[in-house]
């Protein structure tokens, strides 16, 4: 659990970095049935930020923990961009595909932390 924790504070970091806002942490532990323990999800203003910030979060995670993803889609058009670590999947969107799916709130039960903008 400690691990997961530290990998859900390494990707927000990569996310920040890159300028990523909108940050919510999606803690799904709790829930039987989900795909995972927690989403992380945030958005960029345009495509190339979204890859921007999916190339931070891969970086921030491999550098400090050597740990590699087991799928990353999206890359093509960058309107989402879902980046699975297994107990953790981060979803990096534009701002209107992030409005259109809203997926922080697919789950009632799940505890919801918000982030504060950096900048």
């Amino acid at each position: 659990m400690e691990e997961t924790k530290k990998l859900v504070e390494l990707i927000t970091k990569g996310i920040q970095d890159k300028k990523g806002h909108g940050i919510v942490i999606a803690d799904l532990s709790e829930i039987d049935g989900t795909i995972c323990r927690y989403f992380v999800i945030c958005q960029g203003n345009s495509t190339q930020q979204v890859e921007s910030i999916a190339g931070s979060v891969s970086d921030y995670v491999r550098e400090a923990v050597g740990e590699k993803p087991i799928n990353c889609v999206g890359l093509g058009n960058a309107q989402w961009v879902a980046i699975d670590y297994a107990d953790v999947i981060v979803h990096i969107f534009t701002p209107e595909t992030r409005a259109f799916y809203d997926i922080e709130h697919l789950w009632e039960d799940a505890k919801l932390i918000t982030l504060p903008d950096l900048d």
